[in-house]
């Protein structure tokens, strides 16, 4: 069992920036992570798979977020530039300890941590 922790999150002003951080206590190939408002779905943001550390975002999040792993402290980060209100929820980093195709769907993770509150006033 992998335990991930995530850290980061905080009350931001609109414009400004966030890094996420997600530890993992063990292997993991396939990083994920998600974020859910109040009364939405989890929603995917970016993955991060494999040895190449190929990254993958949803179409919404492109050029404004950055997903990346540090092999070596276990560790995968999300920097979040130009944040808006819009992107206030709770964050989620997921893994799992195999290649997942479809790396969008929370059903492809096998373990989650316990969620970062990210806030964004206007």
């Amino acid at each position: 069992q992998v335990q991930l922790v995530e850290s980061g999150g905080g009350l931001v002003q609109a414009g400004g920036s966030l890094r996420l951080s997600c530890v993992a206590s063990g292997r993991t190939v396939t990083l994920g992570w998600f974020r859910q408002a109040p009364g939405k779905e989890r929603e995917f943001i970016a993955a991060i798979r494999g040895l190449l550390a190929n990254t993958y975002y949803a179409d919404s999040m492109k050029g404004r977020f950055t997903i990346s792993r540090d092999n070596a402290k276990n560790t995968m980060y999300l920097q979040m530039n130009s944040l808006t209100p819009e992107d206030t929820a709770v964050y989620y980093c997921a893994g799992s300890s195999y290649v997942r195709g479809n790396y969008y769907s929370p059903a492809s993770y096998d373990y989650w941590g316990q969620g970062t509150q990210v806030t964004v006033s206007s």
